[in-house]
């Protein structure tokens, strides 16, 4: 009897343990999701610091804005795309590859194509 009585409190004691070491490794998971998001977004009012590294009022309600939407169940994706609805694509540092921006992610390209071709045009003239 003594001894179902205590395989009982062993088995508790080994549930709650389990149960809080996840909780813990859930907090810490979500607080470091913050992190690496939070390292990605621009503070409005530091200019080209980040959310993360910032200690201004704008970026304090940024990180619990997204703290709050990652506890929601949100993915980091729909997050960026809450915020830039809400600040515009200069809060990100990175930006997003869309019909809007589609000529500043080729332009780096088509300047490239064209110095090939102009390239390809002086060394052929200077052969002949």
């Amino acid at each position: 009897m003594k001894l179902n009585h205590f395989f009982r409190i062993l088995l508790i004691a080994t549930l709650g343990f389990v149960f809080f070491t996840f909780k813990i490794f859930a907090v810490e998971n979500i607080d470091e999701r913050v992190k690496n998001l939070t390292l990605e977004l621009r503070c409005m009012t530091c200019q080209n610091q980040s959310i993360y590294d910032s200690d201004a009022e704008f970026s304090k309600d940024i990180k619990k804005i997204v703290k709050r939407k990652l506890q929601e169940g949100l993915n980091e994706r729909d997050i960026k795309k809450f915020l830039v609805q809400r600040y515009g694509e200069y809060i990100l540092f990175r930006p997003l590859m869309n019909y809007n921006n589609i000529f500043l992610w080729s332009f780096p390209f088509i300047l490239l194509i064209i110095g090939l071709f102009f390239v390809l045009i002086k060394t052929k003239g200077k052969k002949i």
